[in-house]
Formats: C-alpha cells, structure tokens, sequence
C-alpha cells in the first residue's frame, strides 16, 4: 500500500511522539493488518515509560522500537505478502502472540505481522471483546498447568492478583470447573469486578482475614498468582495444599521452606507460549465462557496514549483499548 500512516513511539521515558510514517508492505510470509483497536499490557506500558526495564538483567534503548509496547491487536487484514494462502484479504484476525520487541508494534495504523502470529476471528467481534486474546492465551499457559496436575476441577482455587490477568483468570477458573474460586487484591474495586466476573469469595491479602496453614479447612486446593510478587506468592504457598502457578513476571526469590515440604506441594514456573492456547483461549470467548470486555475500562484514541497510560498508573483502568483510526482531541 502507498501512503503515509500515525504511529506512537516512545523516544524516552515518559515521552512519546504520534509520527507520520511510510505505510509499512506485507513481506514474504507476512499479512499487514489494519489496526482497529489494541489495548495495553499495563506492566509493559508502564515500565517503557518510566524507563524501567520489565525484566531483570535487561536493558532499554531509546527511542524504543516504533509502536511498542502494542501487541494486543485486533484489525483487518489489508494486504498480503507473497505465497500466503492461510489467510484472505478482508479477513478479520487478532494477534495471538507478540512478534517480539525488535519489529514495529501495534500503536500504529497498520503493523505487518508473521501470519503465524495471527489468529481469525468472527468480524462481529468489537475491538474491546478481543484485543486482550493474547493476554487470554497466556493465562491459558498456566491453566494448562494445572490441568496437568488434575486441577482445577472441582477444586478450590484461588487467584492473587485481580488485574486484567487475574480477571481472566477467575473466569477461566470457573469455565474449567472449579468449586471454589477465591479471588485476592487489595484494591476493593478489582475485588468488587472478580466477584462480578464469578469469583465466590473475594478477599484483601490479610493474614488476620484469611489465616496461615496448608492443612485448615479454608485452605486453597490449587492457585495462581497473577501479580509475580514476593509477598502474594508466598501467601499464597502459605495457604495451598496443592500447586501454586506463578504466572506473574517473577523478580525476586521465593522461599520455599519446611512448611511447604510436605504433602506433595508443587510451586509451578510459567510454561510456553503456544497457538493451542490460544485457540482454547478464543473459544472460551466465542462460547460466551471468558468476557474479555469488563478488563477494557476504557477507550481512548491512540493520540491520547499518555493520558491512558496515566489512568493505568493510578489504577483508574484496568485496561485502556486504542483506537488507531480515532483523530478525537
């Protein structure tokens, strides 16, 4: 395609510029996909604009790659690169997997994307019903985890964390036949939406409230931490008889002591990033068994990137969706 399109770039922490750029051209092996909404993935969007790195070890240079950190897209597919047959011009597909932080991301009009990396999806779909499906399929990730170990169907689990991963979480809790689902944030608003979203129990991460001890009645059979956080994994360990998934980027080290020794405890590490998860992942949304809307807080035109980024900060959203092709001031 010819022509000219905006794109977003973060030229250095807590600066960001909405550029015209050359429309990008679908390579071999390629679709360019017209961008119709992509909502944030508040840590990356964060920890870019504070100039933290979201990994540790890792290093950022700026300005940062043109785009990122959008991966969660939804859009048209506008062209198609030379060869490719999996997929028609017209057709309607989300991105499953983020391509990596060294190719344009999704801030921008249109993003040529890796087919593999791409999913179809229904054209009744709106942005905001969607655009998370790659956050859905790495939530997926860890429940295939758990449903290795026999969980959690008809067992209690508890989620720690209600952000937009935790929310998904809960609900995939419950359409995987959970008996219990216990959902865990300090936050009372984000405990309030669990609790909409089928959470049984919602409660703050007070020791007083929900006491010590693998053995006790309450006692969580399985869970999953959606925060990656020292403090809530550890109570979590504190309080579970089976496994405890850590799906939150981990950043410190956890101990595991005697008291978790016995009884078959296992602390399970994130798996891989796979197309299968995120086909169970899309079907669960087409069944009506995971409502990706109620973690899209808010939309905004991509224009107004700060000001989204800003309402992440505060904990006013949960997720903001942009909207590319929005001019509104």
């Amino acid at each position: 395609m010819d022509g000219t399109m905006k794109l977003l770039q973060i030229v250095a922490p807590g600066q960001v510029k909405w550029r015209d750029v050359p429309i990008p051209q679908a390579g071999a092996g390629e679709a360019l996909v017209k961008v119709l909404g992509v909502t944030t993935c508040p840590h990356w969007d964060l920890h870019l604009m504070d100039g933290v790195p979201m990994f540790v070890g890792a290093e950022l240079a700026y300005p940062y790659t043109p785009g990122q950190p959008g991966h969660e897209a939804m859009g048209e597919v506008v062209e198609l690169g030379p060869g490719i047959t999996s997929l028609a011009v017209g057709t309607r597909v989300a991105a499953w997997r983020d391509p990596g932080h060294q190719r344009q991301g999704c801030y921008a009009q249109y993003v040529p994307f890796r087919t593999e990396n791409l999913i179809e999806i229904p054209p009744t779909l709106e942005p905001q019903a969607i655009c998370p499906l790659e956050l859905a399929m790495c939530v997926q990730v860890s429940f295939d985890q758990l449903i290795r170990l026999d969980a959690p169907q008809g067992r209690s689990i508890g989620v720690s964390g209600l952000g937009p991963a935790g929310l998904v979480a809960v609900q995939m809790a419950r359409s995987y036949g959970a008996r219990q689902v216990v959902g865990i944030d300090p936050l009372p608003a984000r405990r309030e939406l669990a609790a909409q979203l089928g959470a049984d129990v919602v409660l703050a991460p007070d020791a007083q409230a929900f006491p010590p001890g693998r053995q006790s009645t309450v006692a969580l059979d399985t869970a999953i931490d959606c925060t990656g956080v020292k403090a809530s994994i550890e109570f979590l360990m504190d309080r579970t008889r089976g496994a405890v998934a850590i799906f939150g980027v981990l950043r410190e080290q956890v101990l595991f002591g005697p008291q978790h020794w016995s009884g078959g405890f296992a602390l399970l590490g994130y798996g891989s990033h796979n197309r299968l998860a995120a086909e169970r992942a899309l079907q669960l949304v087409l069944k009506g068994q995971l409502d990706l809307r109620p973690l899209v807080t808010h939309s905004l035109p991509l224009s107004r990137y700060r000001e989204g980024v800003e309402l992440l900060r505060s904990k006013t959203a949960v997720k903001v969706c942009f909207l590319p092709w929005d001019q509104t001031a």
